[in-house]
């Protein structure tokens, strides 16, 4: 098993995703970005069974099934130890930058 960086790589509001604001129908307030995540923020996961503070549960349920797969040494597409991913937000989605750090294993 080994330790996984987690990168928030782009926020997007609802004017980025539709090119327009969007309202709430039930109070009328403006959507706005994620206010969880920053761009540039960093999370280094050691065990894939507890989410970190202060992370969207939304989002890591989104990303885990991926960050499962590198945490226990698996490789995607992108090439060894790295998946980009998103949460399945429509309205102001969040983009991850998944990373296997391999010089970093957990112990047992």
């Amino acid at each position: 098993m080994w330790k996984v960086k987690i990168t928030i790589i782009k926020t997007f509001s609802p004017e980025d995703v539709f090119g327009h604001e969007l309202f709430l129908p039930s109070t009328g307030q403006k959507i706005n970005k994620c206010g969880l995540f920053n761009e540039g923020d960093e999370f280094i996961i050691e065990s894939v069974m507890q989410q970190p503070e202060g992370f969207c549960g939304w989002a890591w349920r989104d990303i885990y099934k991926d960050l499962s797969v590198l945490f226990f040494g698996g490789d995607f597409a992108m090439g060894p130890g790295i998946q980009y991913t998103s949460c399945s937000d429509g309205k102001k989605p969040v983009c991850f930058k998944l990373e296997r750090l391999d010089s970093e294993k957990v112990s047992s």
